[in-house]
Order: structure tokens, then sequence, then C-alpha cells
């Protein structure tokens, strides 16, 4: 059996979304299997409406990728969950997705499976670390093994050198650049990698 991988995600204006594709590539490129995954959009129109950016993401994705179910996680051997950065924090998006895995948590799911994080935000100081470990913390909670990129390939300094995982300042109005892209896909062979391993 192979290892199983589930991408989930919340991005807004795609940022998000181009790092958990890259995250899906560099797992797969392992041989594991990968769901890519969204989560449910939660925000009223009125908001999407009025950013541009915003409402070409939802609309070109909503068929694009799947919604994420709990079922993902029950199917699932590893993680990686990504998140903008809001206040330095989960996007309530992901969170209101994560709060609904009770069942998961208490029939011990998540026990042993390693999980990793990755974020984008809209400066560069902008709370990406501290989004990072707000993660981390559910992964404590659920008996998770943490698996950080750390600084354990030199592409990773190319990207910024964040140990925690990869992260993006998008503030320039562009996606993730190719080393920032390079480091989610590295990020997504070392959870592959690392989830083989302790699969024995």
């Amino acid at each position: 059996m192979s290892v199983r991988v589930a991408v989930v995600y919340y991005s807004a204006t795609g940022n998000v979304h181009q790092l958990a594709q890259a995250v899906a590539e560099g797992a797969a490129s392992r041989n594991a299997e990968v769901r890519l995954r969204r989560v449910q959009e939660l925000a009223p129109d009125t908001a999407i409406d009025a950013n541009p950016a915003w409402r070409s993401h939802v609309d070109a994705t909503k068929h694009e990728v799947q919604e994420a179910t709990l079922d993902d996680l029950d199917w699932a051997t590893a993680y990686a969950f990504g998140t903008p950065t809001r206040f330095g924090n989960v996007a309530s998006q992901l969170k209101q997705f994560i709060d609904r895995t009770g069942r998961q948590w208490q029939a011990g799911v998540f026990h042993n499976k390693p999980a990793t994080s990755f974020t984008s935000a809209m400066n560069r100081h902008g709370g990406q670390e501290s989004t990072l470990l707000s993660l981390n913390n559910v992964f404590y909670h659920w008996g998770c093994i943490i698996v950080p990129p750390g600084y354990t390939d030199p592409l990773l300094y190319a990207a910024g050198g964040n140990p925690y995982g990869t992260s993006w300042p998008s503030g320039g109005g562009e996606g993730p650049d190719e080393a920032t892209l390079a480091a989610a896909r590295y990020q997504g062979r070392h959870l592959a990698d690392i989830a083989d391993r302790l699969r024995g």
C-alpha cells in the first residue's frame, strides 16, 4: 500500500492554492497517492465580489478542485495543511473544517500520522510563522508527528529559509516565485518520505 497524502487548504486569491499544488506535486513525485482538496468558502458573495482576484480564484477552482471532506482525513496516512495568514492565525474557512474533526480525533485517526503546514501572507513579516505554529497546535492535539522542512536542503534558503514550512509574502501582487514553489515541492517530497519511513 502506498503512502496517501491529503493536501487540504484554503485560498482566497490563489497564492496558497499554488503552494498546495506544488506540495501535492512533490508528494506525488515520491509515488504517493495524493488528494488535493480545498475547504468550503464561507465568505459572503458581497465580500468576494469586492475583490476581483478573490472572485476570479473562487470561480476558477470551484469545479477544478474537489471540496475537502472528513473522509479525506480518514483515507490519508499523511497530511499537509495550507492557509493564508489571518492576523497571524489560521483562516476561518480552514479552522471551521478542522473544528469538525472531533470524531476522527476521538477515534485516534490522526495518531502517529505525519503532518506539515504552509502559508502565505501579505507582508514578509505578516505572521507566517505564527500561523504555521497555530496549525502545529492542532497537530499536537491530534497526536500527529510534525514534519517541518527545517534546514534540510539548500534550496530552502532561496525561498527565504523558513524552517517551519513554506511561506510566501504576496504583497507584490504576483503568485509564488519558482524558488518558493520548489520549496513547497520539496516539503511534499519530505512529507511523503517521512510517511514512507514511518510505514516501515
